[in-house]
């Protein structure tokens, strides 16, 4: 039989993922889009309490503060640049930017006091890396830069050293929770094609040494799509980000892995479910 593309070859996981489960989830895009999949299929999931985060040091840092339970002040807000009027944090996605102080600060302390009471009583961790390229400002990694000047930030990309260190971060906060990295399927272009390239293959090996060590499970979802699915037809209009057919393909190579058989009819009803709760009528 004609081979038509590579299939890759999963982990040889327990399948132990169950709905009983409550996990946290941080990182890219991507992993909203798994995050809301993972809901809809029943699970109980916090996901991204700071809004998207791409690169390792601010995922530690993240989780460092849903940790400690530390509330955020007046001296982490910023004023978003481009004229947008608004409020946000270097620790925050412009999606928490607010028209003033006090809008940002009750929003971002109430989903941070959440999280971080989830995050107290949750057995997972899953977590998805965008980029190995930081963006810092008076020698600290921001997540996000808020459309300020690039004049006010420094630009490098932090090698497998780093990102490894910045990960062993992660793997001991999250303690005796089972931890699961990934790489983000999303290209970042910003500084061309090449860059992304050894950008994300810092992430990869990073993530490889903490596999290595039996800190964390590796599941391949930027494989999947580079490998299995590498075609435009499976990306979205900009090119960049996976399209739905895309992220159900690997939503279904998930269960297959990660969740335990027993769980997967209970799942497949709940998918059901949640379409139905979303469909509306057309008149």
């Amino acid at each position: 039989m004609v081979k038509l593309y590579t299939p890759v070859e999963l982990p040889s996981g327990k399948g132990d993922l169950v709905l009983s489960d409550r996990i946290m989830i941080l990182g890219s895009c991507f992993a909203d889009r798994i995050g809301c999949k993972l809901r809809d299929a029943g699970f109980d999931v916090c996901l991204n309490p700071f809004g998207t985060l791409y690169n390792p040091a601010s995922v530690a840092a993240a989780l460092e503060r849903l940790e400690s339970g530390e509330q955020f002040s007046r001296k982490d807000c910023i004023e978003m640049g481009a004229g947008a009027g608004l409020v946000c944090s270097f620790s925050h996605h412009t999606s928490f930017a607010r028209a003033d102080e006090e809008q940002f600060l009750a929003n971002a302390n109430l989903a941070m006091e959440e999280a971080s009471a989830f995050w107290k009583s949750c057995n997972r961790l899953i977590v998805t890396y965008g980029t190995a390229f930081v963006w810092t400002r008076d020698g600290k990694v921001v997540a996000n830069c808020l459309k300020r000047l690039p004049a006010e930030f420094d630009h490098k990309m932090m090698d497998v050293g780093q990102c490894r260190a910045h990960m062993e971060r992660v793997a001991e906060i999250a303690g005796g929770r089972k931890l699961m990295l990934t790489v983000s399927p999303i290209r970042h272009l910003a500084q061309g094609a090449h860059s992304n390239t050894l950008s994300k293959a810092t992430l990869q090996l990073a993530s490889d040494c903490l596999v290595r060590e039996g800190k964390a499970e590796y599941f391949p979802s930027y494989e999947i799509i580079l490998d299995e699915l590498r075609d435009y037809r499976f990306y979205a209009d900009d090119l960049v980000h996976p399209s739905d057919k895309a992220v159900e393909v690997i939503w279904e190579r998930f269960l297959d892995c990660c969740t335990a058989p027993s769980e997967r009819e209970v799942i497949r009803q709940n998918e059901k479910a949640a379409r139905r709760m979303a469909h509306r009528p057309v008149h």
